[in-house]
């Protein structure tokens, strides 16, 4: 089985959860998304997977959240726009194996995939 990770090497959790694959013995393929940011369309597929809408796997906090003028009441659809557009929008880090897929929000999340 192929494990992937949305990574970010600044993201101290995706850090955390990169170790804590590796301590598993899995090397993952690692995606450095905001370099190589996901299309819509795999954004689509990760979160169908994850069973979440966009305005679940936004990162609110981001100053780019509000200047693209994103609040609560902002359609799922401008929420996945904003993501392509910035992908530093999205949740991280995100692991993806087989076909399921967690964010390590807590990197322990990544256990579900170890089993």
């Amino acid at each position: 089985m192929t494990v992937e990770i949305w990574h970010n090497p600044r993201c101290s959790k995706s850090r955390a959860t990169l170790a804590l694959l590796r301590e598993h013995g899995i090397e993952p393929k690692v995606r450095l998304y905001l370099e190589d940011p996901p299309t819509r369309e795999e954004l689509e597929e990760v979160l169908a997977l994850l069973g979440r809408k966009p305005s679940e796997l936004v990162r609110r906090k981001e100053a780019a959240f509000r200047e693209r003028g994103l609040d609560a009441s902002s359609s799922e659809d401008a929420i996945l726009d904003a993501m392509v557009a910035e992908p530093r929008l999205i949740e991280r880090p995100i692991v993806l194996a087989g076909d399921a897929a967690v964010v390590g929000r807590p990197p322990e999340n990544v256990r579900k995939l170890l089993r």
